[in-house]
């Protein structure tokens, strides 16, 4: 027993012998550090080089109409665009607007883009003729397109305003829409008449 105590004193019995300094420890971190950079690195450029790939291939794509696939040549509000009763209690709390962009073929499109409606009463002259409107960007649009057997459309679902207590008097829908793809812009409008949708 005395003959390992004196040792471990000096050397600790080997326990303790293989403890890494604050130099080395430093070392390794850095050197940890080091790794990470360098993988970061190499994503960084793997990354790089993709879009680089992706600039090349959108460069060489031609801009002119005539030769792009997904050119727009124009919007149309269709015409079951109105207000309508959801839950059968008598009131229309609802105001849906269906429209559809155009290819050059005249076939329906499910185009990205922002939509501005708007709702007119260009009849009253005597008070404010714009009458409501809304906004629809381009990650909320890409969840309302309507497909059915006939035909394709935007299905754009408002709460009817507030303000509408009586929906009697003809109404104006307008749109404009902002092509996502080529920043143009389409605009198309319809009257409705609410009373004939009760």
């Amino acid at each position: 027993m005395v003959v390992c105590l004196a040792p471990w004193f000096v050397t600790g019995c080997g326990i303790g012998s293989a403890r890494k300094d604050a130099h080395e420890i430093k070392a390794q971190r850095i050197e940890r550090e080091k790794t990470e950079l360098m993988r970061d690195l190499q994503q960084a450029r793997a990354e790089n080089e993709q879009l680089a790939e992706q600039i090349k291939a959108l460069s060489a794509i031609p801009r002119d109409k005539d030769t792009n696939p997904y050119a727009l040549t124009s919007i149309q509000i269709t015409k079951y665009s109105n207000f309508y009763d959801k839950d059968d209690d008598g009131k229309r709390e609802k105001f849906i607007v269906y429209f559809t962009p155009i290819d050059p073929e005249g076939d329906a499109m499910k185009a990205s883009g922002t939509v501005n409606v708007q709702l007119w009463n260009l009849d009253n002259l005597n008070g404010q003729a714009l009458l409501h409107q809304w906004q629809v960007e381009p990650e909320k649009l890409r969840g309302m397109w309507f497909d059915t057997l006939v035909s394709a459309s935007y299905r754009l679902v408002f709460d009817t305003p507030a303000e509408l207590d009586i929906l009697a008097d003809p109404l104006t829908v307008k749109i404009t829409f902002t092509d996502y793809l080529t920043g143009e812009i389409f605009r198309d409008q319809l009257a409705i008449n609410p009373r004939l949708n009760q």
